[in-house]
């Protein structure tokens, strides 16, 4: 996120939601923005294909068709720029390429945007205005933005209509992404991703990767790793033959799991490290117990980039242990057994670590955006958003104060492309998938809560009743849904949430897990997966 959860609670004169089942997956922010609706009269836009909760408090509720996002939000500038609502100093002073941005946006009238959205003209141009004379106003986004083949551009359509009216670097504006799950920040923060190490430092950068090599000792790789979804897929054609699984269900939370079976078939050798045995430890040939976090000590950073202290309640049970000290004991016998031979006067050679803040002060001398989180500071509570450039910095609550980290801004001309597959004779459905508040990704621990279960016991289908009534399925009875990877079966759920031609269903459940069903085919620039539309029919059980 740009900016704090706080100040858009406390600043946005319009806070605009755009693929985010805000209070489903992030309650206590979909709280706080309830809240700031209703104790301070904040205008709520929400753009989403269902009617989700919050779009039940939202003053404009954009019912745009799945995958139309770029569209919608082209036609929302379009109107911007030709009533004269931009910020023309914040455009001149700050960003670049605003002139072939503004051509692209002229093709995108309210009345062509509706035309490819589904979303009337008339709203398209209120909530331009909305968001025009309530400012600042903020951007918050989710997986609906960006588990699309184009959501590298759907996110950068995001970032284009927040610079058009001048609201990033301030109070109450921003581009803001609320992170899936806990610490997955933090995970992207220290180089979980293929193409950066720690501090979004690129691997490709020769001055960057020489840092890393003299502070580990070995020669490193000036080449993007692999992604998940290319993982399997090199393993399937035997380019990747060892998988080590860390905390992660694939066999539940990728797309087309009849594929990722196959994939998990192929792989010789597979290692699992969690805290109960999923779906995936059926394909491992080692299961490594892992703890869970009441039981460590460390940190976690959290959507708004904080980073907050994390100290251990209980002990672990069983064998389970955890997580660095199960790596680091890898990490010591691959040495021990020859796999590398490190600098024994680099920095980092030996795997010696002692405790986390050993593990934070490496971060500190690697990672120029967390140099000045030290164990003292947070120990005495300091309230730390990265960057925090040393050990005197206060931290930084909002990106893009002064200037982007680029130097200017950049406009992003960018066009509506229509989803990779869309509903025709055989297939005239469309699936879109996402997250119920009562459960959490593959449930992997919120099956294993009573309450949770009983509040939502198994999967469901949000189907129209007009869709139902078509396919003779009564609310509560079973249907099929097939796509062109798979089939699941699951109880239909009817209900006007969804508008007719519009499936919902969810990966939690994983005898009818959606994910049978979604389309693999990647964005080419994140290769993230089109999880969120995809071609089905449907059929009584």
């Amino acid at each position: 996120m740009t900016n704090s959860i706080r100040d858009i609670a406390e600043e946005s004169g319009c806070i605009f939601i755009i693929g985010s089942n805000t209070s489903a997956n992030h309650p206590v922010i979909g709280t706080k923005i309830r809240r700031a609706k209703r104790h301070r009269g904040a205008k709520l836009i929400v753009a989403d294909p269902r009617r989700i909760d919050i779009a039940d408090y939202a003053d404009l509720h954009l019912r745009h068709k799945p995958g139309t996002d770029i569209a919608l939000l082209n036609g929302i500038m379009h109107v911007i720029l030709r009533e004269g609502w931009q910020d023309d100093a914040f455009i001149a002073e700050r960003t670049e390429d605003f002139e072939p941005f503004k051509a692209t946006i002229e093709n995108y009238t309210p009345e062509a945007a509706s035309e490819i959205t589904g979303v009337p003209a008339e709203d398209i141009e209120l909530a331009a205005r909305m968001m025009a004379e309530n400012q600042p106003s903020s951007l918050l986004y989710a997986m609906g933005i960006t588990q699309h083949v184009v959501g590298v551009n759907n996110v950068m359509s995001c970032a284009n209509l927040q610079m058009l009216l001048g609201n990033m670097g301030k109070p109450g504006g921003g581009v803001n992404p609320l992170r899936g799950q806990n610490n997955v920040q933090g995970a992207c923060d220290l180089g979980g991703l293929p193409n950066v190490f720690p501090g979004y430092q690129r691997v490709t950068d020769d001055a960057v990767r020489e840092k890393f090599e003299r502070a580990w000792g070995v020669d490193l790789p000036n080449t993007m790793g692999l992604t998940v979804t290319e993982m399997l897929n090199a393993a399937e054609e035997g380019r990747v033959r060892c998988l080590y699984v860390i905390g992660e269900n694939p066999m539940v939370s990728d797309p087309d799991l009849n594929h990722v079976r196959y994939s998990l078939q192929k792989t010789g050798f597979i290692v699992l490290q969690d805290l109960f045995f999923t779906e995936t430890g059926q394909f491992a040939d080692v299961i490594l117990p892992a703890a869970a976090f009441a039981e460590k000590e460390g940190t976690f950073t959290n959507t708004e980039r904080r980073i907050q202290r994390v100290r251990k309640a209980v002990e672990s049970p069983g064998e389970a242990k955890l997580d660095d000290w199960i790596i680091i004991q890898l990490a010591k016998r691959m040495l021990a057994l020859g796999a590398a031979e490190p600098d024994p006067d680099a920095r980092y050679a030996d795997w010696d670590y002692r405790s986390p803040q050993d593990v934070m002060d490496e971060i500190n001398y690697l990672s120029p955006i967390y140099a000045g989180v030290t164990y003292r500071r947070l120990e005495r509570g300091d309230v730390l958003q990265w960057p925090v450039l040393d050990k005197h910095h206060p931290g930084t609550p909002i990106l893009h104060k002064d200037k982007f980290s680029r130097g200017r801004g950049r406009f992003a001309a960018v066009d509506h492309v229509p989803p990779n597959e869309l509903p025709d004779d055989d297939y005239p459905l469309m699936l879109t998938t996402g997250r119920v508040l009562y459960h959490w990704h593959g449930g992997e621990m919120t099956h294993r809560a009573q309450g949770l279960e009983a509040m939502y016991p198994e999967a469901l289908v949000e189907i129209h009743p007009k869709d139902a009534s078509r396919a003779d399925i009564g609310d509560g009875e079973l249907m099929k849904v097939a796509s062109r990877r798979g089939e699941i079966l699951a109880k239909a759920e009817v209900t006007d949430r969804v508008e007719p031609g519009l499936i919902f269903s969810t990966f939690h459940f994983a005898e009818s897990a959606a994910n049978f069903l979604t389309n693999p085919v990647l964005d080419p620039k994140a290769k993230i997966p089109e999880f969120k539309v995809c071609a089905v029919k449907i059929a009584k059980a």
